[in-house]
């Protein structure tokens, strides 16, 4: 191989290694907020619904990155009218070892497609810091569906099957009390039927006794006369 080609390899490489941090830059959103230079997105991009995922937030200041936090920063994800969840961001670096320093991350499943809300709070040097983000084609990616990558047949995922059961849920409680009310109809014509048959039998008893009276009474007067 010669020196040449050898070099144009080793720009090739460097260049599509440069080239990594700007396509995650442009999959996030930049965003400053006082001292700090924040960069939010998910963790792996795209999205998907059921999968494992992560806010990932990369703090910088000054152009260096912030390896060092006196207090933890919290990440509050929101969708819509949920309640919102509240998670600590943790350091996905270790110096010297592994990881992009600055590189922070909040780890969750999203759960339905659609577009979600970052909201990063801290104090880093005595100073609030803050941002509110959200997904969508000009910052980071909005949730999609599964069902994107499945193949060959498309499953429907936890999300939809609960969905699904939300539907089906009051239809099942009426036939359950369609049923119930129908077991204690019979029940109580069963208890009726037993009542009139217990009733027709007491006076069959009574009837025969005072058959049975009558008989013995015409008896004894028959040998008196």
């Amino acid at each position: 191989m010669t020196r040449r080609i050898r070099g144009m390899l080793i720009v090739g490489a460097a260049v599509a290694v440069l080239a990594v941090p700007a396509v995650t830059a442009r999959a996030h959103e930049e965003h400053q907020a006082g001292h700090l230079d924040m960069v939010v997105g998910f963790g792996s991009e795209p999205a998907y619904v059921g999968q494992v995922n992560s806010v990932q937030v990369l703090l910088s200041h000054e152009g260096e990155p912030v390896t060092r936090l006196d207090e933890p920063f919290h990440v509050e994800v929101s969708f819509g009218d949920a309640e919102p969840l509240e998670l600590e961001l943790e350091p996905y670096f270790q110096l010297g070892s592994w990881g992009t320093p600055g590189d922070y991350r909040a780890w969750f499943v999203p759960t339905r497609p659609g577009r979600y809300t970052f909201h990063v709070h801290g104090t880093y040097e005595g100073e609030d810091v803050e941002a509110t983000i959200t997904s969508g084609p000009k910052t980071f990616s909005d949730v999609l569906p599964l069902a994107d990558l499945q193949y060959p047949v498309q499953d429907p995922t936890a999300g939809e099957l609960a969905e699904r059961i939300d539907r089906l849920e009051p239809r099942l409680t009426e036939a359950v009390e369609d049923v119930r009310a129908e077991v204690l109809d019979r029940a109580r014509s069963a208890q009726a039927e037993a009542r009139d048959a217990r009733t027709i039998a007491l006076l069959a008893v009574v009837v025969g006794a005072i058959g049975l009276a009558v008989g013995g009474l015409g008896f004894a007067r028959a040998r008196r006369v």
